[in-house]
């Protein structure tokens, strides 16, 4: 039974049950749905999904309706929730199924612009852009009310199937909710909810990154280990240089042994022959005289 064109109250336990009952037949049907888990505490747990869900509740114009659609988004409700660009289209299970979209403006240039411009200070921000993060004083730049991501009252539309005349009934406000437990997985959507790039950012840090002077060196040098972990890159270990070896030539070798023969004479042993040899190599051949200008220089050493 209704009341004034309103269908009676549906516990949470109900709305549960046939929450379940409207996924498995979508299942069935092979559409998957994107739900908003139930969950316990606080709708958001990260620093982006509490950043969206208090610039909702400062906005007076939706207080009266954020208490009931924060306890739908809590109970599992939010049966179905997808970003896109300038929109969230969702389900929401009441006593009956209800569709509902948000459309949210693009963000105005001007004012995406003033924002890189404001993160493009920190070199910081940039290294943790490229690992896929940001760094806390760029998140709480571009989540500053009016003139961060977030959208203003004025700045939103919503549409809902339900037959509560409100611009924000329950159901929208359990929506919004739950783009703020989404964020908590997936920050990145709000970029594309804005219709902006984050690679933005990293082009306007790098922009305003000061170059090095010619001819003098940079302070700050990132070690290896550094580079490899920010960019994905194999650095390899230099290469070691192969020891010098020391070669001998064969006319050096036949005058040591000139010098040994003597030696050996010196002390008494029998005399040898001190016929010199002529000595060749692969090039050419060595002269007997250069091999007695060897041996001569080293009878002169003590």
């Amino acid at each position: 039974m209704s009341y004034w064109g309103y269908k009676p109250y549906v516990s949470v336990s109900e709305r549960q049950a046939k929450a379940l009952k409207a996924v498995n037949k979508a299942k069935k049907k092979g559409v998957n749905y994107s739900p908003i888990e139930p969950y316990r505490g606080a709708v958001a747990k990260t620093f982006w999904g509490k950043a969206w869900c208090s610039n909702l509740e400062q906005y007076s114009d939706y207080e009266n309706r954020l208490p009931r659609g924060r306890a739908y988004a809590r109970n599992g409700s939010v049966i179905d929730l997808k970003i896109n660009a300038g929109t969230v289209q969702a389900l929401v299970m009441g006593s009956s199924l209800y569709q509902v979209s948000v459309h949210i403006k693009a963000l105005p240039q001007a004012r995406w612009k003033a924002a890189c411009a404001d993160c493009a200070s920190s070199v910081a921000s940039l290294i943790e852009l490229l690992q896929g993060k940001l760094s806390k004083a760029v998140m709480e730049r571009i989540c500053t009310p009016t003139t961060g991501l977030f959208p203003e009252p004025s700045e939103m539309a919503f549409d809902c199937s339900c037959p509560d005349w409100a611009g924000m009934c329950k159901h929208v406000a359990a929506v919004l909710y739950g783009v703020g437990a989404r964020l908590d997985q997936q920050p990145e959507l709000l970029f594309t909810l804005r219709h902006v790039e984050a690679k933005d950012l990293v082009a306007q840090a790098s922009a305003a990154k000061p170059k090095a002077a010619v001819g003098t060196k940079s302070k700050k040098v990132m070690a290896d280990a550094d580079l490899a972990d920010v960019f994905g890159l194999d650095i390899a270990a230099p290469i070691a240089e192969p020891p010098v070896r020391k070669i001998k030539t064969t006319a050096t070798k036949a005058a040591v042994k000139l010098v040994a023969k003597k030696t050996a004479v010196d002390k008494g042993a029998k005399k040898p022959s001190l016929k010199i040899p002529k000595v060749t190599t692969a090039k050419k051949t060595v002269k007997v005289t250069q091999v007695k200008t060897l041996y001569a220089n080293e009878k002169k050493r003590p």
